[in-house]
């Protein structure tokens, strides 16, 4: 209560806020998934825009859209700071590191474009949504979902060393022919196989061409692997903790222990 004595509604206005915030990022009802599904929407057709920059920088309408993006990362992250335990806890958070320079790429456009290439990184997001697991439990393809995390993040590591050597190497070339051959060099580099047609100069040029060899390969390799190995479940065994086991296990292979694993009944 305020000093005469009446009820304090704005206290519990921020708390239902922040309670429905909480809901929308994490619930798993209809309710809760509708808006994830909606600004999931939403990122993709930001991403859209992103990828389609080199095609439409020059055109009257580029910088509305781009501060209208601006509007809108930036209430997002008004929204998850709200939302968060506490101003410690949101700061450590990677995501919102990620969209603090996201957003200072939108409101300065042309001073920082050399780090546009961090956008991309909003695919990331999309996949740590507990929407993309849901979906896939309603469809029936749960086990799928380390393989679909392994392609996200390998997409994810793709374009963002494509934005990097596109604004550090090929930004002035027109239209969408830089992006294309920051794609195609990127490509030829994780994959090791070297065409030598496109090569990046300088000192920085080598180490962009190291670091994305090392990395993509990496990643490479994390994605054979979860396409080719036999599918897992996730189940905490109540013993030792063990987390994947096989989709048939009755004990825990770590400690015997006898497993109740859920199934969708099939």
């Amino acid at each position: 209560m305020d000093s005469q004595g009446t009820p304090d509604t704005s206290r519990f206005d921020i708390a239902s806020l922040r309670e429905t915030i909480r809901r929308i990022a994490r619930g798993r009802d209809t309710w809760a998934l509708r808006w994830q599904a909606l600004l999931a929407f939403v990122d993709i057709c930001i991403l859209a825009f992103f990828l389609l920059g080199p095609y439409l920088r020059d055109g009257p309408s580029y910088l509305i859209i781009d501060y209208m993006i601006a509007v809108w990362v930036g209430a997002e992250l008004a929204a998850r700071s709200l939302a968060a335990p506490s101003l410690g806890r949101f700061l450590k958070m990677p995501m919102t590191w990620v969209d603090l320079f996201i957003l200072a790429t939108l409101l300065f456009p042309d001073t920082l474009f050399n780090f546009a290439f961090l956008r991309v990184m909003r695919i990331w997001a999309i996949g740590r949504s507990p929407l993309l697991k849901e979906v896939m439990r309603r469809f029936g393809c749960l086990h799928l979902e380390d393989v679909t995390r392994a392609c996200l993040n390998f997409i994810v590591f793709l374009f963002v060393v494509t934005g990097f050597v596109y604004t550090s190497f090929f930004y002035n070339r027109p239209g969408g022919e830089g992006f294309v051959d920051a794609l195609y060099f990127t490509v030829a580099t994780i994959t090791t196989t070297g065409f030598g047609d496109i090569t990046l100069p300088g000192t920085l040029g080598k180490l962009t061409s190291v670091f994305t060899m090392i990395i993509g390969i990496s990643l490479f390799v994390r994605l054979a692997q979860a396409i080719i190995r036999p599918p897992k479940v996730r189940f905490a065994c109540p013993e030792c903790g063990l987390q994947r086991h096989d989709t048939d296990a009755v004990h825990c292979k770590a400690c015997g222990h006898l497993l109740n694993i859920p199934d969708e009944g099939d």
